[in-house]
């Protein structure tokens, strides 16, 4: 199972985790919600368990659970800076859809 994060994300991800230092990393997981079956969560780790998969990217720690690592296998996320909009992009090539708005995604 394999995930890629762009430079500017692991930038923001630093910048998110700096501001709590209790967390153990960030964590990414997937939960059925949207217009489209499945929406992207992005929150901080306070614990890690067994089911969980740990990856480093740049000294920042990924936790993952086994299930939505699944769904995200191959998926790159990024940190994208237009104007005053900011926003986490997921690229999931396992997604056979997405909403209009981004936010949900279907496989």
């Amino acid at each position: 199972m394999e995930l890629s994060i762009t430079d500017n994300a692991i930038k923001r991800f630093k910048a998110n985790l700096s501001n709590n230092p209790d967390a153990k990393g960030l964590r990414i997981s997937i939960k059925p919600t949207g217009c489209n079956g499945y929406s992207y969560v992005l929150d901080y780790a306070s614990d890690i368990s067994n089911d969980d998969q740990v990856m480093t990217f740049s000294d920042v720690s990924v936790v993952v659970d086994n299930e939505s690592l699944q769904l995200i296998d191959g998926t790159e996320i990024d940190f994208i800076e237009e104007g005053f909009n900011q926003v986490f992009k997921f690229t999931n090539p396992n997604a056979t859809g997405e909403c209009g708005c981004g936010e949900s995604f279907s496989i």
